[in-house]
């Protein structure tokens, strides 16, 4: 295998949100455009300066990328469509890094979001995929939750995991939460309340599954050098890995593709698990921020129960996971879930965060996983960001 090349003089910058809400007769087009004009506003540049973009959004058909440029009024000379749901942010960060250094754009706006009409979650899920079309909707078991509590029950029956370890890391993600004003859950939550909360789908009750709702999010991506001539605060990419459709002989998911990058991962970043001081982990279900913690080197093999045990998870806890809240407190906006831990990092990391604080932080990871089917989510990638100094 070739080695990776490294992410050297490439600035990450300008983090921004278009406040999310449970319901919205806006377009996906709406709220992208929104993050747009954010970028610009925040960044001080002219719209014909961003001449690179790529593009998530579950509910930008019958238009693509392209069409959506139309829409902005953008012309750019390089353009990316990712459609790989929660590991978009990730994806898009690797693609829009890879241009500037080939020179094929010079900024690069990474933007993601998405609607919530009344009944757009039920015609997205109905249309989700092939597989899903075929295999899943038809037979009356459509939508994330059946897929995540068939994880999260062979999870809790292999690994020893129970209701009680998922639920420490809702609490905590909770009162992160609290202190983040674009988070749609607003009230404290307690382990008494998560354990008592309503059934879904077995094992998974009202606190385990994510909420959709509607909004965007957004970074920019240019070199170090133009960054700094615009005075903005940014981060470096000391390593990012992705990998697709990983383990498939797997007869259940019970690893990512975050297992077989692992130690490519942490090579490139020069740096170890121990090393990082925030964790921003896809989190549309616990079972995944579970696995994503061993699969990533957090936890050892087979000790992430253990791990999850020992350790304590908000802002000021021994790992600082999901310091917004993640997705399970904030709510996920589509495509732009896969947004949502990017977003927070870079604030966190450039001394802009909206909650708490994550103080001194100098090394975030972020992770994505998208595309879930019937028994496994296919896109799963990983980033190591590190803050530069004033």
């Amino acid at each position: 295998m070739s080695a990776r090349l490294g992410y050297e003089k490439i600035a990450v910058a300008v983090p921004v949100t278009v406040p999310y809400v449970r319901y919205s007769v806006k377009s996906a087009h709406w709220f992208i455009a929104r993050a747009l004009g954010a970028l610009l506003k925040h960044s001080g540049l002219e719209k014909s300066a961003i001449d690179g973009a790529c593009v998530s959004g579950f509910l930008l058909f019958p238009d693509t990328a392209v069409g959506l440029m139309q829409h902005l009024g953008l012309s750019p000379r390089w353009l990316d469509h990712i459609p790989m749901g929660g590991a978009s942010g990730v994806v898009a960060l690797r693609r829009a890094a890879r241009a500037v250094q080939a020179g094929d754009a010079t900024i690069v706006a990474c933007v993601a979001g998405d609607t919530n009409h009344v009944d757009s979650f039920r015609h997205t899920i109905a249309s989700f995929s092939q597989f899903a079309r075929d295999a899943v909707y038809p037979y009356g078991s459509g939508g994330p939750n059946a897929s995540f509590a068939f994880l999260t029950e062979h999870f809790m029956r292999t690994r020893g995991a129970t209701r009680e370890d998922f639920g420490k890391l809702c609490v905590a993600q909770r009162t992160n939460a609290l202190n983040f004003p674009h988070a749609l859950f607003k009230k404290p939550l307690t382990l008494d309340e998560y354990l008592g909360a309503r059934p879904i789908a077995e094992p998974l009750h009202l606190f385990d599954c994510v909420m959709p709702c509607a909004g965007a999010e957004g970074f920019l991506v240019m070199a170090e050098e133009r960054a700094r001539s615009l005075a903005l605060p940014f981060v470096r990419i000391r390593a990012t890995v992705e990998r697709h459709n990983a383990f498939p002989d797997d007869p259940i998911q019970v690893r990512g593709g975050w297992a077989l990058e692992r130690e490519a991962l942490w090579e490139q970043a020069g740096a170890g698990p121990q090393d990082v001081d925030l964790v921003e982990l896809y989190d549309d279900y616990p079972v995944i921020t579970t696995m994503q913690l061993e699969d990533l080197g957090f936890a050892q093999a087979g000790e992430v129960v253990r791990f999850l045990r020992e350790n304590t998870f908000t802002t000021e806890g021994s790992l600082p996971l999901n310091t917004s809240g993640g997705q399970l407190s904030v709510g996920q906006a589509g495509a732009a879930g896969g947004y949502l831990g990017m977003v927070e990092c870079l604030r966190q990391l450039t001394r802009q965060p909206l909650g708490a604080p994550v103080r001194d932080a100098r090394l975030g990871l972020v992770s994505g996983f998208g595309m879930i089917n019937y028994d496994r989510g296919l896109c799963s990638g990983a980033v190591v960001l590190e803050a530069v100094s004033a």
